[in-house]
C-alpha cells in the first residue's frame, strides 16, 4: 500500500483538517503517511460545540433514523472490511491481518446491535411507573445526553472507538472522538464513511494527535468524557482531576493484570495450555483483559509449563501480512522498549525468563517480541504488580484454593479473571470470589454482554449498559384529579 493511501485529515463538523503527524508502520518501522495534529481550538471551535449540538438534535428527533444510519454504517464497514479497513488496521497497529479482519466483523456487529436497540427506544418511551396514589400518573422519558467526548486506545483502534461511537449515535448524541495518535487511521476512515452515508455534519467528529487536550479543554462539551484509556493510573488521576473542576462525569478503564487459575483436576492439559496462550498472545498481548498472571497448582505446574513452552516455541511470529502468522509486532518503538524494560527488571529482581524475552532472530526490523514466560515470581516484583501490555506472562504456583483466590485478587486492577477446572462448582465459587467484573472467560468478548472493571476502574460498556451511558432518564408525573390537593386551605369568602 502506498503512503498516499494511508493518511486522512481530521474530520470535524463534516470538514477535513490536513495531516502533518507521521504514521509509523510498526512491523517495518517505516513511515507510511501522516495524520493531523489536532489543537484545543479544534475542540472549542464553533463547529465542535455549536454545529455538533445542532447535528445531534437531528439524530435525536427520531431513534428510527439513528437506527437506519447505524445499519448503513455497518453495511459500509462490511463492504470495506477486506478491501481497506482491515489492511489499514494491520499497517497502523501491527496486528495480524486475520485478527484485524475479525475486528472489522466485530465493528459491524456492534453498529448493528446498537442500531437494533435504537429502533426499540421509541417503543419504550413513556413507560408507566406504578405509584401508590391513584390520583397521580407517572412515566419515564429517555433522552440523549448531548455532546460527549470519547478518548480511545491504540490496541483495537476502530473496535474500541466503535464501542463508544455506536451507542452514542444510537442514543442520539453527538461525539467528539479522540483516537490514539499511535493508531488513528481506521477511525478517520470511519469519519469518511459517516460523511458518505449522509450523517448530518457535526454529529460525529474525529480529532487526532491531541493527547489529554480533549480533556483539559472541553468546557464546551456539556456531558463529559467517556474514556477507554490505556495508560497509567497517574494519567487517569489527571483526567479525573480535570473533570472534577467542571463537575463532568468520567468513565475510566486503566488497564488490567488479570489472573488465570489452573487446577490439577483438569482432564485435558493441552486444551488448558491453548486457553492460556489465547489469554495472553492475541494482539501481541496488548489486551487490557489479557490473562497475564498464570496461577498453577503445584502438583501439575512443571508438566503444564513444559507444554506451555512447547506451545510458545511453535507460535509463528511474523510480518502481520504473512499468512499463518499468529503474533505480529507491538504498536510502537516506545511500547517495545517499555516491554523489554519490564523483562529486564524481572530478571534483575530474581525472576527466571523461562522462554522468550527477545526479538525473534529471523526478524531484523519491526517491533517484534517472542512470547515470554517468566517464573520464580514474587508478589513484590514489578512484573507481578504492573500491566506490561505485551506477550508476557508471569507464573506463580499455589497449593490451596484459598491461596489461589488470594493471589488472583492481589492487584489494583479489577477487570477480568478466569479459572480452569473440571469441578464446575469450584469454578462458580471462584468466579464469585474473584474481585473482577468479567469472570471465567476474559476473552473473547461479546457486544451483548457488559464490559468493565472493579477497583480502580468504573463504568460499563457494551450491551444495554453501553447505551445507558449516553442517555439520561426523566420522570414526568401528572396530578389527575379534579379535586384540590388540600395542602392549603384558602380563607372563606366574605
Amino acid at each position: 500500500m502506498a503512503a498516499a493511501d494511508v493518511p486522512r485529515p481530521s474530520f470535524i463538523g463534516g470538514d477535513w483538517r490536513e495531516p502533518c503527524l507521521p504514521v509509523c508502520q510498526p512491523s517495518t518501522e517505516a513511515t507510511i503517511g501522516d495524520i493531523p495534529a489536532g489543537t484545543a481550538e479544534d475542540v472549542e471551535m464553533p463547529v465542535a460545540r455549536g454545529r455538533v449540538s445542532d447535528g445531534g438534535a437531528l439524530v435525536a428527533c427520531l431513534w428510527g433514523r439513528a437506527s437506519q444510519l447505524s445499519h448503513t454504517i455497518a453495511a459500509k464497514i462490511k463492504d470495506r472490511k477486506s478491501e481497506s479497513l482491515a489492511l489499514l488496521e494491520t499497517l497502523d497497529s501491527g496486528k495480524p491481518l486475520d485478527e484485524a479482519s475479525a475486528d472489522m466483523d466485530d465493528v459491524a456487529a456492534c453498529f448493528e446491535y446498537y442500531a437494533d436497540l435504537a429502533e426499540a427506544l421509541d417503543g419504550k418511551q413513556r413507560s408507566p411507573i406504578s405509584l401508590p396514589m391513584e390520583n397521580f400518573k407517572s412515566y419515564v422519558l429517555k433522552e440523549p445526553l448531548g455532546v460527549v467526548g470519547l478518548i480511545t486506545p491504540w490496541n483495537y483502534p476502530l473496535l474500541m472507538a466503535t464501542w463508544k461511537v455506536a451507542p452514542a449515535l444510537a442514543a442520539g448524541c453527538t461525539a467528539v472522538l479522540k483516537p490514539s495518535e499511535l493508531a488513528s487511521v481506521s477511525c478517520l476512515e470511519l469519519g469518511a464513511i459517516c460523511m458518505e452515508i449522509g450523517l448530518p455534519p457535526g454529529v460525529f467528529n474525529v480529532i487526532t494527535g491531541l493527547g489529554l487536550k480533549l480533556v483539559l479543554h472541553y468546557p464546551h462539551i456539556p456531558c463529559g468524557i467517556r474514556l477507554l484509556l490505556l495508560g497509567s493510573t497517574e494519567t487517569g488521576k489527571r483526567i479525573m482531576t480535570s473533570a472534577a473542576q467542571m463537575v463532568k462525569p468520567v468513565s475510566l478503564e486503566l488497564g488490567g493484570k488479570s489472573p488465570l487459575i489452573v487446577f490439577d483436576d483438569i482432564r485435558d492439559i493441552d486444551k488448558a495450555v491453548e486457553w492460556t496462550m489465547f489469554g495472553i498472545l492475541p494482539n501481541a498481548g496488548q489486551v487490557c483483559s489479557a490473562a497475564s498472571r498464570l496461577l498453577l497448582h503445584e502438583k501439575m505446574a512443571k508438566k503444564f509449563l513444559d507444554r506451555l513452552v512447547h506451545g510458545a516455541k511453535n507460535i509463528k511470529v511474523s510480518d502481520p501480512l504473512e499468512e499463518g502468522g499468529r503474533l505480529g509486532s507491538v504498536v510502537s518503538e516506545g511500547q517495545y522498549e517499555k516491554i523489554k524494560k519490564f523483562i529486564s527488571t524481572a530478571r534483575s529482581e530474581g525472576a527466571t525468563i523461562l522462554y522468550g524475552g527477545a526479538r525473534p532472530q529471523h526478524l531484523k526490523r519491526g517491533f517484534f517480541l517472542e512470547p515470554t514466560i517468566i517464573t520464580d515470581v514474587s508478589t513484590s516484583m514489578q512484573i507481578w504488580r504492573e500491566e506490561v501490555f505485551g506477550p508476557v506472562i508471569c507464573v506463580k504456583e499455589f497449593r490451596r484454593e484459598s491461596e489461589a483466590v488470594e493471589l488472583a485478587n492481589d492487584t489494583q486492577y479489577g477487570l477480568a479473571g478466569a479459572v480452569i477446572s473440571s469441578d464446575q462448582e469450584r469454578c462458580r465459587a471462584i468466579s464469585k470470589a474473584l474481585q473482577s467484573a468479567i469472570d471465567n472467560c476474559s476473552q473473547p468478548c461479546f457486544v451483548q454482554a457488559p464490559w468493565g472493571g472493579n477497583k480502580r476502574m468504573f463504568g460499563r460498556e457494551l450491551g444495554e449498559w453501553g447505551l445507558d451511558n449516553y442517555m439520561t432518564v426523566k420522570q414526568v408525573t401528572k396530578y389527575c384529579s379534579d379535586e384540590p390537593w388540600g395542602w392549603y386551605q384558602p380563607p372563606s369568602k366574605l
